[in-house]
């Protein structure tokens, strides 16, 4: 049974902290409230899908509302016994110490870090403004939904002629932006091959009149278009694990094993953390790994204390054949047999 909240010299310990409140981490918590440990999940409600009306590609939940998705996953979490914290999350020291927003701290000796990551995006008027809603991101996600559309593609840098090539796929009538991006002579030819136009110049602004995109506008004039894909910079949201040590690839995401665990023993972390790519499906099962392999290692723990304590209690007693029978079941189980 899970161990409840304790407080040790003002600080709240608990056998699990979550950190991050989305899919990933919700369906973390669910796993571990669900086999009875004490998990808190800290989120300061700032999603990276906060703009999008509704999400698709999760079976039997695609259309739902973003918004929706967390407010069953909240409601799952806690009818378990697990705790929702609503703040943010100022830093975390090695031990591990999270100091919250609101001066509280917690402690536990297992994180699962599910943080996300933030998107930044091209500043050009009206593309901020629009995200989310006509302007897109992903063709997995929203392709379906304007598809036979005037198209757009934004380009800022290598990715955006696979970003074009891959909304092709869902309209004929694509016009990639080459604004800062130099196309180069392979990319171009194969842009034109599959009918893709190429305008030059630099985007100066999306046209929008009455809450609905019309165009973009460059200095050769307004292209219409209904709706523009851009590849924004991910940036993961890591900040608080600074002093943890944590490795990291080239662009900042935490780097995993199989399991879900990071390079510091006792810290787990799923979805886009980890793996920018990951849609709220993927990041879901990330945790759900991620949480099975925590509470393993809480199960093997616990086991090996337990083997301590029965040793001790042997040998202040005289060990018997009994209590060498009772060992071995502990610690080898079947594999006493030879098996």
């Amino acid at each position: 049974m899970g161990s409840g909240d304790r407080e040790v010299h003002g600080v709240v310990e608990r056998d699990v902290l979550v950190l991050g409140g989305g899919a990933a981490g919700l369906s973390g918590a669910l796993l571990l409230a669900r086999a009875g440990l004490a998990v808190s999940v800290v989120d300061a409600g700032a999603p990276r899908n906060a703009s999008a009306a509704h999400m698709h590609g999760f079976l039997t939940r695609d259309g739902m509302p973003p918004a929706e998705l967390v407010d069953r996953g909240r409601a799952e979490v806690t009818a378990y016994g697990g705790e929702l914290v609503d703040t943010a999350v100022e830093d975390v020291r090695p031990g591990f110490t999270v100091r919250r927003a609101d001066g509280v701290e917690m402690s536990a000796p297992r994180l699962l870090v599910t943080t996300g990551m933030h998107d930044e995006l091209p500043e050009v008027a009206g593309v901020a403004q629009r995200w989310g809603r006509d302007v897109l991101q992903c063709p997995y996600c929203h392709g379906h939904e304007v598809r036979d559309q005037p198209l757009g593609v934004l380009a800022t840098g290598p990715g955006s002629t696979h970003q074009a090539l891959m909304v092709r796929q869902w309209s004929d009538d694509v016009v990639l932006f080459e604004h800062t991006y130099a196309l180069p002579d392979d990319e171009r030819e194969q842009l034109a091959a599959m009918g893709i136009r190429t305008m030059p110049g630099a985007v100066s602004a999306l046209v929008v009149a009455d809450d609905v995109l019309r165009g973009v506008e460059t200095a050769g004039g307004s292209t219409p278009r209904s709706a523009v894909f851009v590849a924004p910079r991910f940036v993961p949201n890591t900040r608080v694990l600074a002093a943890l040590g944590c490795d990291t690839d080239p662009n900042g995401f935490l780097v995993v094993d199989g399991s879900g665990a990071t390079s510091v023993p006792g810290i787990w972390a799923a979805g886009n953390v980890v793996n920018p790519r990951a849609q709220v499906i993927t990041a879901a099962g990330m945790g759900t790994a991620a949480a099975m392999a925590i509470h393993q290692s809480v199960v093997l723990d616990r086991t090996g204390s337990a083997v301590a304590a029965h040793r001790n209690r042997a040998r202040a007693n005289g060990f018997t054949a009994e209590l060498e029978r009772e060992v071995a079941e502990i610690v080898l189980g079947d594999r006493r047999h030879g098996f």
